[in-house]
């Protein structure tokens, strides 16, 4: 395929992911069924930021020309991917970038998440049979001349150990962060909340620490968090809740909740579902030194950095740990 036959049938994928098809209807409620994590609310976010920012023809159009993206490779790579699956087609951005460039993508979906890729795939089958010679998908990720994969910081060690010779992204464990300064108005605590809150906090990109003035005001906070509090009907989170309430209790830790989410005192940037950390900075200064000595930050929400609410709503060119994969892709041809 030529460059504008993929950015064409790209542009047919948006509408029919932004569409009420009821085969695709069917395919999210099995994708919910299969995993709870995936609630329809959180496969409707995920798939509608992929419609809106990855999908757009003059988006693909502007990235293509941004990376001097040819119309057809001479030599294609076989690339293998490893896809994580903590949130609803978390994988496709690697996907797309890799049919983008016009490598062959080699897909490893992850068990959590393999029914809503899997489809995607197949229904671009259906618009043009040619698209299974530049995706497929595969238990073992054999003979192929490189690799991206996301995951744990444990599995990362396996996948140094057996991608490690072939030109490789490899991920690690990432999460966000946001800067509060006690100035926030009532509908950036809000924005915050889906910043911390949606897909259950389990993204990257998810705010799971905050960084604080001494002496804030966690209040307002508190009640914007209880937009969330119907996440206590779902039982998976709810026991996350208890568990992590009642380990703070009998450690005798300090902390605060509005029955929808946990915060407690931590400078450790990871958080567990149903809980959020904070940590106070003295000024500016200590402020940069603790946003510095942490390399595992993904995102940082706040005033002059990502605005408030856009966290869970990654553009085209927001690459996973920062790593440019279009450019590592596009090296890749040279």
């Amino acid at each position: 395929m030529i460059l504008q036959e993929r950015i064409e049938i790209l542009s047919k994928l948006k509408e029919y992911l932004s569409g009420n098809d009821a085969e695709w209807t069917a395919i999210k409620e099995r994708a919910y069924r299969e995993n709870q994590w995936f609630i329809p609310a959180f496969i409707e976010a995920a798939v509608n930021n992929i419609a809106t920012h990855f999908l757009n023809k003059e988006i693909l159009q502007k990235w293509a020309d941004q990376y001097q993206i040819t119309s057809q490779l001479k030599d294609p790579k076989n690339i293998g991917i490893v896809m994580a699956g903590n949130i609803p087609l978390v994988g496709f951005h690697d996907l797309l970038c890799v049919f983008m460039s016009g490598h062959i993508a080699v897909i490893k979906p992850s068990s959590k998440d393999e029914i809503l890729i899997k489809h995607i795939a197949a229904k671009l089958y259906e618009w043009d049979v040619s698209i299974q010679n530049h995706i497929s998908f595969a238990e073992r990720l054999n003979n192929c001349d490189a690799y991206i994969a996301t995951g744990s910081n444990n599995s990362s060690r396996y996948f140094e150990q057996y991608f490690g010779k072939y030109p490789h992204i490899i991920r690690k464990n990432r999460t966000s962060v946001a800067v509060l300064d006690g100035k926030e108005s009532i509908d950036q605590l809000e924005a915050l909340a889906d910043d911390a809150m949606l897909f259950f906090g389990l993204g990257c990109r998810n705010v799971t620490q905050l960084l604080v003035p001494k002496n804030y005001d966690f209040i307002p906070l508190l009640n914007a968090l209880k937009k969330y509090e119907g996440f206590m009907e779902y039982h998976k989170y709810k026991h996350n809740f208890d568990y992590h309430l009642a380990l703070l209790i009998m450690g005798g830790k300090y902390y605060m909740n509005n029955d929808s989410v946990i915060l407690t005192i931590n400078e450790s940037p990871f958080s567990p579902v149903s809980q959020i950390n904070y940590f106070a900075y003295e000024n500016e200064t200590d402020l940069k030194e603790l946003l510095n000595k942490n390399d595992m930050i993904q995102c940082i929400v706040g005033n002059g950095y990502t605005p408030f609410g856009m966290a869970q709503q990654p553009g085209i060119n927001d690459y996973a740990d920062g790593i440019d994969t279009m450019a590592f892709l596009s090296a890749l041809s040279n």
